[in-house]
């Protein structure tokens, strides 16, 4: 049986490579605007319904603006997600090449 070693990852060296700090600050200003977005428009529902009458007119027969809001809630989560995947699988692109940076760089 052969015994290979996997090769020893300095981490440190990734993390101070100039692409890796630009990707996790696009990937956290990506994350925390979202995430605003989010539970802003989330937390309006409460707010709308208790303290104002705004939700509470009818917009299509008897249905209201409630729950036209609520229902938008669902398609904004869906929207949200389907947006997050497709800027992970950038964001997955990146890391792949900052890995290959990495390993190219390794013996020096």
């Amino acid at each position: 049986m052969g015994n290979k070693q996997k090769p020893i990852i300095d981490y440190e060296r990734i993390a101070s490579q100039q692409s890796f700090r630009q990707l996790a600050r696009k990937k956290n200003s990506f994350l925390w605007s979202i995430t605003a977005i989010f539970l802003v428009l989330y937390m309006l529902l409460p707010i709308l319904t208790s303290f104002t009458e705004i939700l509470h007119q009818k917009a299509i027969g008897d249905i209201t603006w409630v729950w036209l809001y609520s229902a938008g809630l669902f398609v904004m989560t869906w929207g949200l997600a389907h947006f997050y995947v497709a800027r992970a699988n950038k964001y997955d692109a990146e890391a792949k090449s900052i890995i290959a940076e990495y390993e190219g760089g390794r013996s020096k």
